[in-house]
């Protein structure tokens, strides 16, 4: 045996020997030195990381504290303050100066103090005006310093103030009470206003002169993913009075056009002189049996249809069973409306439609409700209303997207999913579309059953099978018509 081969086998040997030490150490007892330690972090209780954290929640549950019973004045809650109040609008970490920080970091100098920077609006002053404190020491603030003319160069005007959120709040109730109620017809006929379907986003900055603070509100139909629904309707809002019923519309803006206020947009309005851009309206509704229903249906503005509606889906089967071969569905007699199920966003319908709840009383003396059983839609139908390339004399491109209107409600009757939909297109044109999905109806597969359907399982025969699906349509194209038709679509086996 070698040199080498003894060495290694004592070093083996002396491991052993330290593990059986270190557990008859520690048996029965708080583990002991012999067991591994992580190594202590460099620098974990000297107060470096501290330069730069963050303030705790207590430090500036503090500086509040000290800012409310040292400057001499009432402040008020940013939350619910209004122009003309004094209030905090935010307390951050004051980072110290970078020598300062050096020197202790990396020359042993003193470890810097720890401090705060607080902004103040002073609204409810002669000279209102944004101010900037520096509050220390941390964690029991004992000094503060007006830190705002030397980085600023001077006094912050009030009117430099950035917008909290609470005056978000007020212009919103401003628009809400005072600004959309000046336009009823408008806001009613045209914007469909409930209180709450529409969403204003801000734009900046606040003007572009000294002393402006007025900001265009651009509207948007209030649903998931706003930001691509614009209603056409912008007001510039006025909001430089410290005294908000002094807020006023300086500009309206609808559709391409330029108003004074929305007084003048409604009077426009009422005189028909307005574009307004909506091609198609109508009333719908859920009949508990026969399902989805149209009334009044206008292309921009014209009635061209009285009511169009779901009346029956009848379907007839085949089979070598006798149940099979005696159903004769009528869907009506279960109830269309009745079993309107809940849709999906992104499944049933695209996740940014808009949904509708359905009230209905069967089977029962209580009324129940079908949450989301409707939804409202547009569709890019994928290929151009109109496009046209120019590559003769001149190089140009025109084209318009081809997007559709939908309405559509899903009943699921049994073993079948009718997917209901009305559609309506820039052109005038108007589709009724009934789509099947759901399970196929079936029979227990024997003797010459191939003859009524196609093998799905080993014993399994799917019944061949014709839907029948009845429309009723009232037609008032060029006037009223007094007389309405049914149409009727088919298929066959699925």
């Amino acid at each position: 045996m070698n040199v080498k081969t003894v060495l290694i086998l004592l070093v083996l040997a002396l491991a052993t020997i330290f593990a059986l030490v270190c557990v008859l150490l520690t048996r029965g007892r708080a583990p002991s030195t012999c067991q591994h330690q992580p190594p202590e972090q460099d620098g974990a209780d000297d107060g470096q990381s501290l330069v730069f954290a963050d303030l705790t929640p207590e430090e500036l549950a503090q500086v509040v504290r000290y800012l409310q019973g040292n400057l001499g004045v009432l402040l008020v809650d940013a939350s619910r303050a209004k122009p003309s109040d004094n209030c905090i609008a935010s307390v951050d970490l004051q980072v110290p100066a970078k020598a300062e920080v050096l020197r202790f970091l990396d020359g042993g100098g003193a470890q810097p103090p720890r401090e705060a920077l607080a902004v103040l609006y002073f609204g409810n002053q002669p000279e209102p005006n944004v101010t900037e404190y520096v509050v220390g020491p941390l964690p029991t603030p004992a000094y503060h310093r007006d830190v705002t003319v030397q980085k600023y160069g001077g006094k912050v005007p009030y009117h430099r103030r950035p917008t909290l959120a609470v005056e978000y709040k007020q212009i919103a109730g401003f628009l809400k009470t005072q600004v959309f109620s000046a336009a009823p017809s408008f806001m009613h006929q045209v914007m469909e206003y409930d209180g709450a379907n529409l969403a204003a986003l801000s734009a900046a900055p606040r003007g572009f002169q000294s002393g402006d603070r007025k900001s265009w509100f651009v509207l948007f139909q209030n649903v998931s993913g706003f930001f691509v629904r614009p209603v056409g309707l912008e007001v510039l809002v006025d909001h430089s009075s410290l005294d908000i019923s002094r807020w006023a519309v300086s500009k309206v803006f609808y559709n391409g056009q330029y108003y004074r206020d929305m007084i003048q947009l409604e009077s426009a309005y009422v005189q028909g002189r307005i574009s307004v851009e909506k091609a198609w309206s109508f009333a719908f509704g859920m009949s508990v049996h026969r399902g989805l229903r149209l009334f009044d249906i206008r292309h921009k503005g014209e009635r061209v249809a009285y009511e169009i509606s779901v009346q029956e889906a009848l379907s007839v089967y085949g089979s070598n069973c006798p149940g099979g071969m005696s159903t004769r569905y009528m869907d009506g007699s279960f109830g269309i409306g009745h079993y309107t199920s809940p849709l999906v966003r992104g499944v049933d319908c695209p996740y940014l439609a808009t949904y509708r709840d359905v009230h209905y009383l069967a089977h029962s003396q209580v009324s129940r409700v079908s949450k989301s059983a409707l939804c409202i839609f547009e569709q890019n139908l994928g290929s151009p209303l109109r496009r046209h390339y120019s590559n003769l004399q001149s190089l140009y491109y025109g084209g318009l997207v081809n997007s559709a209107l939908v309405i559509r409600s899903i009943a699921t009757i049994g073993n079948y999913d009718y997917v209901w939909d009305f559609i309506f297109y820039q052109n005038g044109a108007i589709e009724g579309k009934v789509q099947a999905t759901g399970y196929a109806s079936s029979s227990f597969l024997h003797g010459d059953g191939l003859r009524y359907g196609n093998r799905v399982w080993e014993h399994t025969l799917g019944t061949v099978h014709t839907h029948s699906i009845n429309y009723k349509v009232d037609l008032d194209v060029g006037g009223r018509s007094g007389s309405s038709f049914n149409a009727c679509c088919y298929t066959g086996k699925p």
